[in-house]
């Protein structure tokens, strides 16, 4: 038999669109886990020469230093995004989640850059923010600029923003499946087999890349042989579930906490330089407060050097995880109730306080921190009340209380448990993980409709649907859609108005785009506003087409898909846009209506 046939289809294989997205996953993995792996060290290094700074301060000092140097991390911050990318402040995934809905994936290099330095300059000055928004975002570009270099669809290009994003996840927490899912649950809100193909590969490559060049392939948060047997008792159920309701309330309190300080923010008429400075100063004097707390629970010295909720409290964390830390006269942070309680305060208006003013960094690393801490307290009070087995240790309750306000804050429970097992590689404890954190997530869902991610992209006015709503109309060009005729004349901004009546009562034609002398499009008069001047007919000679012209309002290209079409529908109260012709950028060649845009939707969805 002659080999001809096979060959010809390992070639179309090879040719294949399938093929090519996970080669360029690839890609994307080792690009994104090299990127990842520069800004660990870069983040360490400058860490380490914050804290030396301090440690080799006066007692007066070192206390003022707890205020100067997130001041000088913050101030730095701000010029840099001021002067560069304004888009790098802040938690990093909202933005992403925007460029996805409304650019269709397209992400400027200079973005990734700055929110790297940025990032660095917050949280290694003691700015209370996590490091994976950061990464999330620098993947994101990587897989953009990459997508944009090739040349690729806007399907295809967002893939490869998600394949950024999940190689990020990936090298940051050592978590390649969480990563995928993160990606699928949270980002693209797509689970269909062409997206997941090329995210899995990325993931998987971001991930060696990163224990490559490490030489090493350990769990982030390492838990001690007694709370890796711990047992799991049926009579810890009812525990687990009110440790579930109680992270929810904290899930939801932080969430909200944070969106106010931005609502305060951005109301606050203060340069953009000195907003991050304000917060800086709020941080420092929250860090006096914490250690003054900490030290009134008798700290040993080495507890009471930074505040615990400065950074992204990995420590702290990894404190709460070991059941060493639970029994008297441990050494490290000492687990008290009240202080337990106030830490999670604390934290939640650090953290808020951080990212509104203008710092960079992320919000799952607080919320890991918040639900260690919460679930901590609960767990010691239920030990103190003598409500737990003998074999129990609070410290499972800090592991379940992890996943729990992770699945509350981002409304992601399935990326929540999963990452939890990824960063401590603790089977154990799977059930009550997986109980908490539904339960914290059905509060949240209850209390709250949008997570800490997309609750200030539907303030913006951005389209949010459910994940099938999302992708299938992702999957819907726009140049399926039916279209609206232009009248058989330009319309220029110096014609009469009457014309443009003339023209609707002879053609029908709803609204009306404007050219200028050259044919490009200037704007658009909409047949509402026609309508509206059509009251005072007596003024209607009078007028001219520039007295209604709207230059407000978007225009719409072939190869946008009909989430995008819709975001932009959704931002302007209007009932058509303008298509304009892909041989000639600037020119109208047709409306594209909302009605017709819902009606294919309609036909789509019967078709599925």
């Amino acid at each position: 038999m002659s080999p001809q046939p096979h060959t010809n289809r390992l070639t179309d294989l090879l040719k294949s669109q399938d093929s090519f997205l996970i080669g360029v996953g690839a890609l994307i993995g080792v690009l994104t886990g090299a990127g990842a792996i520069g800004f660990n060290e870069a983040l360490h290094w400058f860490e380490e020469i914050v804290h030396g700074l301090q440690v080799g301060q006066g007692p007066g000092s070192a206390t003022l230093w707890l205020v100067l140097a997130p001041a000088i991390g913050m101030l730095l911050t701000g010029v840099l995004v001021y002067l560069f990318a304004s888009e790098a402040k802040g938690h990093g995934v909202p933005q992403v989640m925007a460029a996805l809905i409304k650019r269709g994936g397209v992400i400027p290099l200079r973005i990734g850059i700055v929110k790297v330095i940025a990032s660095i300059l917050t949280v290694g000055s003691g700015g209370s923010a996590g490091t994976e928004g950061p990464i999330v975002q620098i993947g994101a570009v990587a897989g953009s600029v990459v997508g944009q270099k090739l040349g690729v669809t806007r399907q295809q290009l967002m893939t490869m923003v998600g394949c950024g994003a999940a190689a990020g996840i990936s090298s940051i927490f050592n978590a390649p499946i969480a990563g995928v899912f993160f990606v699928l649950e949270i980002l693209l809100r797509d689970f269909s087999i062409k997206t997941f193909g090329p995210i899995v590969i990325s993931s998987v490559f971001s991930s060696v890349t990163t224990h490559a060049w490490l030489e090493r392939n350990a769990a982030i948060f390492t838990t001690g042989e007694m709370l890796r047997e711990a047992p799991f008792h049926v009579v810890e159920l009812p525990s687990y579930v009110l440790l579930g309701v109680v992270c929810g309330l904290v899930a939801v309190g932080f969430n909200r906490v944070l969106h106010l300080a931005e609502d305060v923010y951005d109301a606050i008429r203060l340069h953009p330089v000195i907003k991050p400075v304000t917060g800086a100063v709020i941080l420092g004097a929250l860090g006096i407060g914490t250690l003054m707390l900490v030290r009134s629970a008798g700290a040993t010295e080495s507890a009471a050097e930074i505040p615990p909720i400065y950074g992204n409290g990995y420590s702290t964390i990894r404190a709460l995880l070991d059941p060493a830390s639970y029994s008297a006269g441990a050494a490290g942070l000492p687990v008290v109730t009240y202080l337990l309680l106030a830490l999670v305060a604390l934290k939640i208006l650090a953290t808020s306080v951080t990212l509104a003013s203008g710092g960079s960094g992320g919000v799952f690393a607080p919320s890991l921190y918040l639900g260690a801490v919460t679930g901590a307290a609960v767990g010691h009070l239920l030990n103190q009340w003598h409500l737990l087995p003998s074999e129990a240790t609070p410290a499972t309750y800090a592991l379940v209380g992890m996943a729990a306000v992770v699945a509350a804050s981002t409304h992601a429970p399935l990326t929540a448990i999963l990452i939890l097992f990824e960063l401590t590689r603790n089977y154990y404890v799977i059930l009550p993980i997986m109980l908490a954190a539904i339960f914290a997530t059905a509060v949240s869902q209850w209390l709250n409709r949008d997570s800490i991610y997309t609750a200030k992209l539907r303030r913006e006015g951005v389209l949010i649907g459910t994940s099938r709503d999302i992708t299938l109309l992702r999957r819907i060009a726009v140049s399926s859609v039916v279209r609206t005729p232009l009248p058989p004349e330009p319309i220029y901004a110096s014609d009469p108005l009457s014309k443009l009546i003339t023209l609707h009562a002879s053609y029908n034609v709803p609204d009306f785009p404007v050219v200028d002398e050259s044919g490009k499009y200037i704007g658009m008069v909409t047949g509402a506003d026609i309508r509206t001047a059509l009251i005072d007919r007596e003024a209607i000679p009078l007028l001219l087409v520039a007295e209604l012209l709207r230059t407000d309002l978007p225009t719409v290209t072939v190869d946008e898909t009909l989430d995008s079409v819709l975001n932009k529908f959704a931002a302007h109260d209007v009932a058509s846009l303008c298509l304009l012709d892909p041989a000639s950028p600037d020119r109208p060649l047709a409306l594209i209506s909302r009605s017709k845009v819902m009606k294919r939707y309609q036909e789509a969805l019967e078709q599925e």
